[in-house]
C-alpha cells in the first residue's frame, strides 16, 4: 500500500515513518505539510492510503477530505485531540490515532486496512461496482464516503441523476443508464424509465394498475413498477 504522511510538523511526520518501518507492507511515497501541499502531491503519487493530521493551518484535515475530489484513500487520521473521532469516523476513516501515537495501535490501524477493501470511488468513472465497494458522493455543502448498500434509489432527471442514501441525497451529472451500468448488481432493479431501485430497501408491494406494481421502500417513498418491469420483477422475486 502507498501512503502518503500528511502532518504539519516535522517531527510528527518523522515519528510516523519511524513507525512505520516495522510494516514493511506499507511504502510511504510521500509526505506534505499541509493539505495544499497533499492535494498537488495526488495525481503523481497515488496513494492508497492517508496518514493524516486534523489540526493544521489554512486548511485542516476535513477541509482537505472535502477538497480532494475523485481521490478516494483509506484514511487514518493521527492527531493530539479526541474531540474529532466521531466526525472522523462519519467521513469512513479507518482509524483514529492520537499522538503520541502507541506501536500497538498503530497496528490494529494497519491491521484494519487490510481487512477493509480498497474500494472506495467515485461515482463519477466508469468502473463496475461491487455490493461491498464505498462510492464517495460529493454534494454542494459536504462529502459522503458510503456503501453501495446503502443507496436506495435513483431518480433520473435528464441528463442528471438524483441518488437517494440513508441520510441524504446528491444530484449528480450522470444519466441514469450510466449508473445503472456501474450498479449492474442483483440488489438492484430498474422499476420505470426514470427510476432503479435497491430491492433490499423495500417494505411492501401492492398490484398496481395496468398490471404494473407499486412499492413502498423503507424510507416511506413509493416507486412505481411499470407493467413491463412488474412481470421480470414477479418471475425474479417468485411472485
Amino acid at each position: 500500500m502507498k501512503a502518503l504522511i500528511i502532518d504539519d510538523e516535522r517531527m510528527a511526520r518523522r515519528e510516523m515513518r519511524r513507525l512505520l518501518e516495522a510494516h514493511p507492507e506499507i511504502e510511504i511515497v510521500g509526505e506534505a505539510d499541509s493539505g495544499h501541499a497533499a492535494l498537488s502531491l495526488l495525481p503523481s503519487l497515488k496513494p492508497d492510503v492517508f496518514f493524516l493530521d486534523i489540526q493544521m493551518p489554512e486548511m485542516d484535515g476535513f477541509e482537505f477530505v472535502n477538497a480532494m475530489g475523485e481521490y478516494s484513500p483509506q484514511i487514518i487520521f493521527c492527531t493530539a485531540y479526541d474531540a474529532h473521532a466521531l466526525r472522523a469516523f462519519e467521513v469512513n476513516a479507518v482509524d483514529y490515532l492520537l499522538k503520541p501515537v502507541d506501536p500497538e495501535r498503530l497496528a490494529a490501524a494497519v491491521q484494519r486496512l487490510h481487512d477493509t477493501p480498497p474500494s472506495d470511488t467515485a461515482m463519477q468513472d466508469e468502473t463496475p461496482l461491487r455490493e461491498t465497494d464505498r462510492v464517495l458522493l460529493k454534494g454542494e455543502q459536504r462529502t459522503w464516503f458510503l456503501p453501495v448498500r446503502s443507496i436506495y434509489l435513483l431518480q433520473s432527471e435528464g441528463n442528471y441523476t438524483h441518488v437517494f442514501f440513508e441520510g441524504g441525497k446528491v444530484l449528480l451529472p450522470r444519466s441514469l443508464a450510466a449508473l445503472e451500468q456501474r450498479l449492474n448488481l442483483p440488489i438492484f432493479f430498474r422499476a420505470n424509465r426514470a427510476q432503479l431501485i435497491n430491492t433490499r430497501a423495500i417494505t411492501n408491494v401492492a398490484e398496481w394498475f395496468n398490471g404494473g406494481l407499486q412499492v413502498t421502500l423503507a424510507s416511506g417513498d413509493k416507486v412505481e413498477i411499470s407493467r413491463r418491469q412488474a412481470a421480470l420483477f414477479r418471475k425474479q422475486k417468485g411472485l
